[in-house]
């Protein structure tokens, strides 16, 4: 997508286009859904590092389990960079890769909508 592209020539742009199963926002939506995933990065954001237990008082409804799959999940996918050290006891910090960090303007425009359009 041209970066000069206005939101009214992009909704066009989708509206004319009949690919539908390689939509940039459909692959961005997919890599993004999960109930933790956003949370892990939005917390990741805050810091440039942060060790699993930092996340785990971040979020405090998820499980271990579940931390743990979201953050290895992303990984996978390029976003969260995860570091070992090889010390007693064990220590690994996360941080973004620059491909998470690349996501931070989408969290300040949910940060501008949510301002616009506060929930009831």
């Amino acid at each position: 997508m041209k970066q000069d592209m206005t939101a009214e020539k992009y909704l066009q742009t989708v509206l004319e286009s009949d690919a539908r199963e390689d939509c940039s926002v459909r692959r961005t939506l997919e890599l993004l859904s999960g109930k933790w995933r956003t949370h892990v990065i939005y917390e990741l954001c805050k810091q440039p590092v942060c060790r699993f237990g930092d996340l785990k008082k971040a979020l405090p409804k998820i499980t271990n389990t579940m931390l743990t799959t979201t953050l290895r999940e992303l990984e996978r996918l390029g976003i969260v960079r995860r570091e070992q050290f090889n010390e007693i006891p064990p220590r690994v910090e996360y941080s973004l890769t620059e491909k998470g960090r690349a996501l931070l303007p989408v969290f300040f425009e949910l940060a501008k909508w949510s301002e616009a359009y506060p929930a009831e």
